[in-house]
């Protein structure tokens, strides 16, 4: 039986293996390395995120991404975005030299046994385990706006479904969405000759600054700070303090969550946007049909007024909302078992665990438990190293530590809110 397995073998999940490999545990990590990255992004891209925040964690420090770009002849400078297919070679680098024990199989079901769990991989082997963490990143949570729900994908995609966007040459696109991931998009889109446009519900774009040169002033950084979300003091505070996040009380948790950090362009991509893609504000669409060249969109005005649109294709570049009942991989009783907060998203602890005793949760599902830094790769570094102390407690508490109601002959933990 393993101390511990890792579901998910993104930045979280690697990063989190890494930790527990050099605690002494008994670990292994299940998916195929950087799979988002490398098969739900367009070729093209750039991470948003400075490179500096962009590490992926162990626990000495040492396969840091500037090291890679150092390795590969390149040089990763502050305000100089990296681009996507770097990034995704950095994580397998960083695998092959901190990960141990990496398995590529995907794991179909997560079920709770006495002290433990039964993890089933894809070819239906069942291996055990103590503890189990999910990181299994942002794919089971893609949101589709409504009025799109049952059209076909021939017609309808969410922007994690390409890994490029060749199919889209010389056709006419509509992408949903105000936030980097639409944006981009379109900007993608449009560089290769299609007729790109984008659809938002806010009345105005909203771009990121520049960030500030990374020597200035000391009274400059006193006013505003660097930090892996970006500058300014509440940014170093959600970037650097998430354990004292997960402490303020639930409604401000999810007042912050509601609106911190929200839709916004990274400075880099605003010329390529504001030149050659089409733009479409404060629109949202209210019905969606299938006509013979593609679709027919109604939208409505923020301020009322009814409109029409046709596009061959829409691409709902419209984010990622985590729930209990987006894990589908665990079983229903276990996944019945799970202390939910008001958004619906899986309550977890001090050390990311759970209300089910061995199950630890990573990613953008804790967003809401430790705020905004959990939905970037910035958040990997404080997940892993914070996570795998509360493995290691859990293993430390014994079969104690799985408090099974008296009568039960299933074996099953109390659901324990924490």
């Amino acid at each position: 039986m393993y101390d511990l397995l890792v579901v998910g073998a993104g930045p979280y999940g690697l990063s989190i293996a890494s930790h527990a490999a050099a605690a002494g545990l008994t670990v292994r990590v299940f998916g195929r390395p950087m799979q988002a990255w490398r098969d739900h992004m367009p070729r093209g891209m750039f991470l948003k995120s400075e490179p500096w925040a962009s590490n992926l964690s162990d626990p000495e420090g040492r396969w840091r991404l500037d090291v890679f770009c150092a390795f590969r002849g390149m040089t990763a400078r502050h305000a100089e975005p990296i681009g996507l297919e770097v990034f995704a070679e950095y994580g397998l680098w960083f695998a092959r030299n901190a990960v141990p024990a990496l398995d590529e199989r995907n794991v179909l079901r997560v079920a709770p046994r006495t002290g433990g769990f039964d993890v089933v991989t894809e070819d239906r082997e069942t291996l055990t385990a103590r503890t189990v963490a999910l990181a299994v990143g942002v794919l089971p949570f893609t949101e589709v706006p409504a009025a799109l729900h049952g059209l076909p994908p021939a017609l309808v995609s969410h922007s994690s479904d390409h890994a490029d966007l060749d199919r889209f040459r010389d056709r006419d696109v509509t992408v949903v969405g105000g936030g980097q991931a639409a944006l981009e998009t379109a900007a993608l889109l449009a560089e290769q000759g299609s007729r790109a446009r984008v659809l938002a519900r806010s009345d105005r774009l909203r771009w990121n600054d520049v960030p500030p040169p990374w020597e200035r002033p000391w009274w400059r950084s006193a006013r505003s700070p660097h930090s892996g979300l970006g500058p300014g003091w509440r940014n170093w505070f959600y970037a650097g303090r998430p354990g004292l996040y997960r402490r303020l009380p639930e409604r401000t948790r999810a007042r912050i969550a509601a609106g911190a950090l929200g839709p916004a362009g990274a400075w880099w991509v605003r010329e390529r946007v504001e030149r050659r893609v089409e733009v479409v504000l404060g629109r949202e669409i209210v019905s969606a049909r299938e006509v013979p060249y593609g679709l027919r969109l109604e939208t409505a005005g923020r301020r009322g007024g009814a409109g029409v649109l046709e596009t061959e294709h829409v691409i709902a570049a419209t984010g990622f909302r985590a729930g209990r009942d987006r894990l589908r991989l665990l079983s229903p009783e276990l996944r019945a078992l799970l202390a939910t907060g008001a958004d619906g998203a899986p309550e977890v602890g001090l050390e990311f665990e759970s209300s089910y005793p061995g199950l630890f949760l990573a990613g953008l599902v804790t967003a809401a438990g430790f705020g905004p830094a959990m939905r970037f790769v910035h958040g990997a570094t404080f997940t892993a190293g914070t996570l795998v102390r509360g493995v290691r407690r859990r293993l430390r508490s014994g079969p104690a530590g799985w408090r099974v109601p008296s009568g039960r002959r299933d074996g099953l933990p109390e659901a324990v809110r924490r």
